[in-house]
């Protein structure tokens, strides 16, 4: 089975560099897993990209040796099974909220007698090998989100459920359940103390803690923190904030610099 890289870096004590897809394109994917990120992850909660599409982009990703994982709308078995079919390395599922909710996703990721996953890996034994069904038990990365404050409340219950390879925070949520705006890079003492404290329950219960960033100096700041899964903005926010930088530029200084002169 091809290696899943991500577990190696983690075995190494180093921190994962993840990229965020929200385009719905198989090429900007191919153009983000040349960029150095270790792992790219499908957005399939918000934004607009579909399963076809959604399978494209794994297949984009695959150009390459980037571990691709996606982000499944809900804690439902079926899209579950279905996108760890296509090739996905893992999932990250949103709003776990108690240990319970873990188990369940666990379970859908697994087969038995470890879990209740359906057979039937059609592209992901095409991509990681015809070995697939001996290695993915151990190998496919299963990743709740915590995003609110019972997650919070119920952080030890959660990772002390057994398949959980690492959690992954979603600041905006969070901090909307604390009473916040919604924001990445937060600095707002509750949300910053929360994260803290998932962190250091992270490392008691030996899983990765994982946190989506804004910036690169958040990031960094984070990894220090202990986080050794680290999402950069995504692909959508970088390109806005590159062509909004460049036309800046021109009409700052080109425009005027282009003007007719008078005669």
């Amino acid at each position: 089975m091809r290696k899943n890289t991500v577990r190696e870096i983690w075995a190494r004590g180093e921190a994962v560099v993840n990229g965020w897809l929200s385009i719905p394109s198989s090429f900007s994917a191919e153009v983000m897993a040349h960029q150095g990120f270790d792992s790219l992850t499908v957005d399939m909660q918000h934004g607009v990209v579909d399963y076809q599409v959604g399978v494209s982009m794994l297949q984009g990703i695959s150009t390459t040796e980037v571990i691709p994982l996606a982000r499944i709308p809900w804690n439902d078995p079926a899209r579950i099974m279905k996108i760890l079919d296509a090739g996905a390395y893992g999932v990250i599922c949103p709003m776990i909220n108690t240990r319970e909710q873990a188990e369940a996703l666990v379970q859908a990721c697994k087969y038995p007698p470890r879990g209740y996953r359906s057979w039937g890996p059609v592209r992901a034994s095409l991509y990681m090998g015809g070995d697939y069904g001996d290695h993915a038990n151990d190998d496919v990365i299963v990743m709740p989100m915590i995003e609110t404050a019972e997650a919070v409340k119920n952080i030890d219950d959660i990772l002390s459920v057994p398949g959980v390879d690492a959690i992954y925070v979603g600041p905006s949520d969070l901090s909307l359940a604390l009473g916040l705006k919604p924001r990445l890079d937060q600095t707002d003492p509750p949300v910053v103390e929360a994260q803290q404290l998932i962190a250091r329950a992270c490392k008691k219960h030996g899983v990765i803690a994982g946190i989506h960033n804004a910036t690169a100096a958040y990031a960094v700041k984070m990894i220090e923190q202990g986080y050794q899964f680290v999402t950069l903005a995504s692909d959508s926010r970088f390109m806005a904030a590159k062509a909004g930088e460049e036309v800046g530029v021109v009409r700052k200084t080109g425009a005027k610099a282009g003007k007719l002169p008078a005669y």
